[in-house]
Parts: C-alpha cells; sequence; structure tokens
C-alpha cells in the first residue's frame, strides 16, 4: 500500500477577515452560483505545477452552514463519497449539524470505522470477506451499519457472518421512486425492490428471524427529488415537467415513508430513518417520520447542484489544468480534462472550464483524456503555461483523478491533505 502523505491540520481554520462568501439566494431564487474569488485562488497556488485539485475552505464552509439551515435542524449524515477525503470527513464531522458517515461500500465503511463511531453503509455489500470481518469484530459490528432490500441479502449475509460472532447491526433500504399507473410508469433510482409499507415489514420479519441480526434503522434516497435540478437550463415546458413530478413525488412518498416506518416499527425499534440528499434538504426534513438526512455533495457544490430554486451553492471545488498548445488564435488545448462525471451520458457530465471566463468545450471532441481542447473568447488571451480553473460535474469523484487536496483560505494554502486515492485507496 502507498505510505500515507502526512496531514498536518484536522480542524478547521478560522475564516479570515474579508473572505466571507457571499450571501445565498432566497428561496425560489434562479441565481446562479457565485463567483470564484479566482485572483486569490491564483496567488495561493502559484507555486504547484498543474494538473492539481483546490478546495476552497471559507466556501465550503459556506455550504456546510446552509446545508444546516435546510435542514431545519435535523441531523445531517455525512455522505463519504461526496468527499473521499478523510481530513475533510474529519473536518465536516466537527461541524455543527453534521452526525455520522454514509459510506459507499462496506471495505471503505471498515476503514472509517477504525475512528468514527457511526457509520451507515448505504448499499448492500456482497464482499463476503469484508462481512466475515465485520462479523468477527465486536468494535466494527458496533459501529458499522449494514444495508439490505431483500431476503436474498440477508442469506448471504447470514452465511458470510456464520453462526456465532457480535450481532450485526442490519438497515432497510426503502425504494423512494415515484410509481404510477400501476407501476407502468416509474420515475427515480431503479435500487430496492423494497417499496411498499407491506413489503418493509415482511423484511422487519425476517431480520428479526435471524439471531445475529439486530435491525436498527431505515433509509430511502429519493433521487428523482434531491438529484435533480429544478430549474434546469432548457424549455419552460420540461422545467414545468420536473417541477410537478417532485410535487407529486414528494407528496405520495411522505405519506408511504411514514407508513413503512410505523410498519417497521411494530416488529424492531428504529434508531434512526434517513433520508433526502443536498437537492431535497428541506422537503425532507420537514416530514415527522425522517430523523435524520443524508447528504455531502453540496459541501463541493458541483455543475450538477447550479440548477436549484431553493439554494445558491458555492463553488469549493476546483482542478487546474496548464494550457500546453494554441491551434489557432480562438483555440487553445490544455493537458488532460476528461473527468466525466457519472451517470447518463450528456454535456452535464462534463468539467466546465471557469476561469479565464469565456471559454467552453468543442462539441466534436469534448473534455479528453490526454488533451483537452478550449474555445471562446477567453483563448485568446492564453499562453502555453498558463492555467485554466474547471468545476467538475460531481463532487467527490474528482479525488478519484488526484492524490492530494490543497486546502485554500483566501490567498494562501493552509494545508494540503491525501484523497482516498492519496491513501492508497480505491474502493471503487
Amino acid at each position: 500500500m502507498a505510505q500515507q502523505p502526512h496531514v498536518t491540520r484536522t480542524t478547521p481554520a478560522p475564516p479570515r477577515p474579508g473572505t466571507a462568501p457571499a450571501p445565498e439566494a432566497a428561496p425560489g431564487s434562479t441565481a446562479l452560483p457565485r463567483l470564484a474569488d479566482f485572483p486569490a485562488l491564483q496567488e495561493a497556488t502559484a507555486a504547484l505545477q498543474p494538473p492539481f485539485a483546490v478546495v476552497d475552505l471559507a466556501a465550503l464552509r459556506a455550504n456546510a452552514a446552509q446545508m444546516t439551515r435546510r435542514a431545519g435542524g435535523k441531523p445531517i449524515r455525512l455522505a463519504s463519497k461526496s468527499l473521499r477525503c478523510r481530513a475533510l470527513i474529519r473536518d465536516t464531522l466537527l461541524l455543527p449539524g453534521f452526525t455520522g458517515i454514509l459510506a459507499f461500500t462496506l471495505p471503505e465503511a471498515l476503514w472509517l470505522a477504525e475512528e468514527h463511531d457511526d457509520v451507515l453503509v448505504g448499499y448492500p455489500s456482497v464482499d463476503t470477506d469484508a462481512l466475515g470481518r465485520l462479523g468477527a469484530d465486536e468494535r466494527l459490528a458496533a459501529r458499522v451499519t449494514v444495508m439490505i432490500d431483500s431476503v436474498e441479502h440477508l442469506d448471504l449475509l447470514t452465511a458470510a457472518l456464520g453462526p456465532a460472532g457480535p450481532a450485526v447491526r442490519v438497515c432497510l433500504d426503502l425504494d423512494a421512486s415515484l410509481r404510477l399507473a400501476g407501476g407502468r410508469l416509474h420515475l427515480g433510482m431503479r435500487r430496492s425492490p423494497l417499496h411498499s409499507p407491506r413489503q418493509a415489514r415482511d423484511l422487519a420479519l425476517a431480520v428479526a428471524a435471524r439471531p445475529r441480526l439486530r435491525l436498527v434503522g431505515v433509509m430511502s434516497y429519493e433521487g428523482q427529488i434531491a438529484g435533480i435540478g429544478d430549474d434546469q437550463p432548457g424549455s419552460r415546458a420540461g422545467r414545468a415537467a420536473v417541477r410537478l413530478m417532485q410535487r407529486l413525488s414528494t407528496r405520495e412518498l411522505r405519506e408511504r415513508r411514514a407508513a413503512a416506518v410505523r410498519a417497521v416499527r411494530s416488529v424492531a425499534p428504529l434508531e434512526f430513518v434517513n433520508g433526502g440528499g443536498t437537492g431535497s434538504l428541506e422537503n425532507t426534513s420537514a416530514e415527522p417520520a425522517v430523523t435524520e438526512l443524508g447528504a455531502g455533495s453540496g459541501l463541493y457544490a458541483p455543475t450538477l447542484f447550479d440548477h436549484y430554486r431553493g439554494f445558491r451553492p458555492h463553488p469549493a471545488a476546483h482542478f487546474v489544468l496548464p494550457v500546453v498548445r494554441r491551434p489557432g488564435p480562438r483555440h487553445v488545448t490544455v493537458l488532460g480534462g476528461g473527468w466525466i462525471a457519472s451517470g447518463a451520458p450528456g454535456p452535464d457530465r462534463a468539467p466546465v472550464p471557469v476561469h479565464p471566463a469565456g471559454l467552453r468545450l468543442l462539441p466534436q471532441e469534448g473534455a479528453g483524456e490526454v488533451q483537452t481542447p478550449l474555445t471562446g473568447e477567453g483563448a485568446a488571451g492564453l499562453r502555453a503555461g498558463d492555467r485554466v480553473w474547471f468545476r467538475h460535474a460531481k463532487a467527490g469523484e474528482l479525488c478519484e483523478r488526484v492524490n492530494e487536496l490543497h486546502l485554500v483560505e483566501g490567498d494562501r494554502i493552509v494545508d494540503t491533505v491525501p484523497t482516498y486515492r492519496g491513501e492508497g485507496r480505491a474502493f471503487l
């Protein structure tokens, strides 16, 4: 395994005078995110050789405060996949309103549980080695909760754990999609088969029948609400359709989730009911059945969060690439750049050049593995060796491309911390 880089700071640095973020937009505003202070960021990073990645700590803290206000007093379980940096996970959990971790794989959860005592794995695991390790370690079993959505998962879990050992904590993953026309129209994520309150109760009974398992929670993620901006570019009709779908889904899920929680609680007491995401914190926190939210992407504020009416993010994470060629007077080429986000392929998954202004990708080439051509008015003043600042479309996926993040306060780097990749960890 790669040697772990040295981390010199584990608590957030205090805000510097003059670095307060711009006021957030009022609910209903369609304002795009504020521009980062690129002169200060460039001064702070002048000695670095690109490519590199930067996190603006003032912007990250502003986003964290905004998220906790939107959560309405309910705690936010931090989605680790959205940060993929242990130092920033540690720092964020010291901020008011954030409690516990929502991990994305069981091996990652076991690693994080070495220092954190409340880690929920957000997705089912079929890693029998990791399950065996969990079931053999009383300390890990007390700190980590695994996700299931079927009896098939229970059978696999039971076989991997064996007959003896500490009780293993289990959470049910309730499908949050909107199903219309008798189920023929499915709007939302295709995740769990567990949709109705009766199905949730039946699976809770199946968990209760397994001596080594203890049911402690219910989770559901409404991706069709939290993950789709309600003010996307395009037609007015398209935006209206998204908003109508989200209103219908919010109403339906509020009733069904409450009924499912009641049904599960008739079988076992629950420690938590988790729901939501960065894009739906206000809606989900208003549900009495929900006790905590799950979110994290809003801390970095990638471009997929630029088009929500209810909140205004502050771009906190950037990556920087050098200009290496000038194919023509209105074109430059930067090194690398094909840092495409997961999801359905499309322009919204590509990185966005944000500084200097007036740059855009070429539709014929897009963002390339080794080089990325850019065009626009901003290209005229660029020369070989100049730098272009980008934002990623998603949050933590940026960290799969770099070994470290440079943390900036105002016009100075206050720390450099390793990403998961920088610590030799590649969980997915």
